[in-house]
């Protein structure tokens, strides 16, 4: 990585995209890889695409879901979910936040279109991406949370924040919260 800047996604930050309080979407603790239980800690503790990674862990594709967006000049943000194609269930939450600088175009606007997964999108457009996971976290869900992803009461789940160099650039933030099932 050869970026003109480092930077490193705040996990306040990118939850005060979509909220105006932090507790409106969990409670949220720092966890070590060691401390995060399986199959969480397949799912999260690596530095590769989610997309390809539930993926695999489902034995199916997935979609996406965007449910609110927001742009503020070259940065694009969404709150997501993650379907499986076979049967429709969420299997990933997260909040993304795009700095449309450092992606060409036809990426850039195939991500905005909505349609496609983010990380399917990087890879189907050959972008030169690197992966870096920054913390793991453990998660107990605010009530909103719990409806999107289908989770019982007082039901752990646990996350990650992760950046994607593109091009050697910090081009993507990201907070993705996982199912166990």
């Amino acid at each position: 990585m050869n970026s003109s800047r480092h930077t490193m996604p705040e996990l306040s930050q990118l939850i005060a995209l979509f909220y105006d309080q932090p507790e409106k979407l969990g409670q949220f603790e720092e966890v070590t890889a060691e401390q995060t239980p399986p199959p969480f800690r397949q799912l999260l503790a690596h530095n590769e695409h989610m997309t390809v990674t539930v993926e695999k862990f489902h034995g199916c594709h997935v979609d996406v879901k965007v449910l609110e967006t927001r742009n503020e000049g070259n940065f694009y943000s969404r709150k997501i979910l993650l379907t499986r194609q076979r049967d429709g269930n969420v299997v990933q939450y997260g909040i993304v936040r795009l700095n449309c600088d450092y992606l060409d175009e036809a990426p850039a606007n195939e991500i905005k279109s909505e349609r496609i997964p983010l990380g399917r999108v990087l890879i189907e457009h050959n972008v030169l991406r690197e992966v870096q996971l920054t913390s793991l976290w453990q998660v107990q869900p605010a009530e909103e949370l719990r409806q999107l992803m289908a989770l019982q009461p007082n039901e752990t789940v646990y996350g990650r924040t992760a950046l994607i160099y593109c091009n050697g650039e910090p081009a993507v933030e990201l907070l993705e919260i996982v199912t166990r099932d």
